[in-house]
């Protein structure tokens, strides 16, 4: 089955060829498949990796099913929703980055207007589904995550500030609060130490994504901190982040009660990260620049590491 869609062809000839409508096929499994891509499934991925965890650390065992699904199916719809908002708000960054130009907006695949109705849509049935399926504490925190990924992030702090990510990174915190609330209908002190720990753990991890991407980011006037400052100033700032994100992750040990296996297993992460993050800075001290210092090697430990971590908050909360 195909959708016909017309556009102005764009071949020479004077005026009326200019003006002449061309007829595109496009299937109906391409224009889902189109959509689906706004949603970003890999960072849903991410986020439901730290979303599903805390649910079992709630419920100190196995989380009660309904609710357990019901939060991680419209946790999803709110993720897609923010992530497709911000794909309208971004169309014109993305068409100009190497690493977005084939994400569908950039590529028409979506229009604009569709791709705004789509996330409005998510955004909607994702909060009155927490609400009615869950409870409306998480419903107004899910909520509250879109609103501050597209108005504040992407609207306000992306495009004006290299703290844009700090800041920013606040939305990709929540599904570890909606997690829990979505057991215990309340927050806690033991997510919001996992808050701290997603946080903490975003800018390093983001910005080593920037160093391999530094020409796209200053060519969009994307002022992420690798573009305006120093590497050795992103690398010792990176390193800092670090540090903090493994002090914060063995502070859930004593506030959540966890069994001896979450800080052992916390410890050896960390301290891996640790390696990681300052063989950034000895190879820096070695003399290599760009991409000799190998930032994606630290990208892509940083992602084992956080979903290593909450795996382990799953595992220790069955054993106690």
């Amino acid at each position: 089955m195909t959708v016909l869609t017309n556009k102005p062809s764009t071949a020479p000839g004077g005026p009326s060829h200019a003006t002449r409508p061309q007829v595109e096929r496009r299937s109906i499994g391409g224009l889902v498949k189109a959509y689906v891509a706004l949603t970003k499934p890999r960072i849903i991925e991410l986020l439901l990796t730290t979303t599903l965890p805390v649910m079992f650390l709630a419920a100190k065992g196995l989380p009660p099913l309904w609710p357990s699904i019901a939060t991680l199916v419209f946790g999803t719809l709110s993720a897609g929703s923010a992530n497709a908002l911000n794909c309208y708000v971004d169309r014109d960054i993305d068409a100009t980055m190497r690493r977005t130009r084939r994400r569908p907006l950039a590529r028409d695949q979506v229009s604009p207007r569709g791709a705004l109705i789509f996330g409005i849509v998510l955004g909607v049935l994702s909060t009155l589904g927490l609400g009615l399926a869950v409870n409306w504490v998480s419903a107004a925190l899910s909520l509250g995550a879109i609103l501050f990924y597209v108005l504040v992030y992407s609207m306000l702090l992306k495009r004006r500030t290299a703290q844009n990510i700090v800041w920013g990174g606040i939305a990709g915190c929540m599904p570890v609060l909606i997690g829990w609330s979505g057991v215990t209908g309340r927050l806690d002190w033991a997510p919001v130490v996992l808050f701290g720990v997603v946080f903490l753990w975003t800018p390093p991890h983001t910005w080593t994504l920037a160093m391999r991407y530094k020409e796209d980011y200053a060519a969009a006037k994307v002022p992420m901190l690798p573009v305006v400052a120093t590497e050795r100033r992103v690398i010792l700032e990176s390193i800092a982040y670090t540090w903090a994100t493994v002090a914060c992750s063995l502070l859930l040990w004593p506030v959540a009660g966890t069994t001896l296996l979450y800080p052992v297993v916390a410890a050896v992460l960390g301290a891996v990260c640790l390696w990681e993050a300052h063989r950034l800075l000895r190879r820096h001290n070695a003399g290599r620049r760009g991409l000799e210092l190998r930032p994606m090697r630290f990208f892509h430990w940083s992602n084992a590491y956080l979903a290593l971590l909450f795996l382990t908050v799953a595992i220790d909360s069955l054993l106690v």
